[in-house]
């Protein structure tokens, strides 16, 4: 099964040196698995040619608002959209979660309580999981025909599945230590030190990014599968 990585944002040169780029970090989530992986640098305007181009998608972070004027953000929804309508599982992470809900009817603002950053602690349909996040922007009012299937007391939205579409606002490709760095990274200028003291704080060295990753790599396999027996059934 081939996975299209949707790259919308970029990793800091200083921490894709030692951690690399967003690509990178799913491509280590979802190893073992049996995926081959290819990357379209979106926010670079580099779209594939349409969504047979792969198995299924995912959707990466990015620094950009998925309500901001961005030339690439409108194409993105596009292709959504389209990948939606075809059945082809599509995952999305933080602002993958947050784009995919805008493009499918939900809203995307940014939150009037300020950052979610740090180690969280979600109720979740399969249980409370512990997992690292990092943003501002926040899914306001989610698409419909869509479950919510987790959340915490500041995001609401923080995870939805819905008709071969699954997203997470928290970070599962995320590694403890590259959250320690990018939060510390942030220390000063768009975080208080005291904001990025206490969510460095949070971080232990053990989280349950495995368990959200085999649950994205059973929604690609099930959800390809699925749509393969529809086509051979036809």
């Amino acid at each position: 099964m081939k996975i299209g990585i949707l790259q919308a944002g970029y990793v800091t040169e200083s921490l894709a040196k030692t951690y690399g780029q967003y690509p990178e970090m799913f491509q280590r989530l979802l190893a073992g698995n049996g995926f081959e992986f290819e990357t379209f640098v979106v926010v670079a305007d580099e779209f594939p040619r349409n969504v047979n181009t792969c198995d299924g998608w995912l959707i990466t972070g990015s620094g950009d608002g998925a309500y901001e004027p961005h030339a690439y953000i409108p194409k993105l929804e596009a292709l959504i959209r389209a990948i939606y309508a075809a059945e082809i599982p599509l995952v999305g992470i933080c602002f993958g979660h947050q784009i995919m809900a805008q493009a499918l009817g939900g809203k995307v603002t940014q939150f009037e309580a300020g950052w979610n950053i740090g180690q969280i602690r979600y109720e979740s349909s399969s249980g409370n999981v512990r997992c690292l996040a990092m943003h501002q922007d926040q899914v306001v009012i989610a698409p419909a025909n869509s479950e919510v299937i987790a959340s915490s007391e500041f995001c609401a939205n923080a995870g939805r599945n819905g008709f071969k579409a699954l997203s997470y606002q928290f970070h599962p490709e995320f590694s403890p230590e590259y959250t320690r760095d990018s939060i510390a990274a942030k220390s000063g200028s768009s975080l208080s030190e005291d904001q990025a003291e206490k969510a460095i704080s949070t971080i232990g060295e053990s989280n349950d990014s495995d368990q959200i990753a085999r649950q994205l790599a059973e929604f690609f396999i099930s959800a390809n599968q699925a749509r393969q027996n529809s086509e051979e059934a036809i």
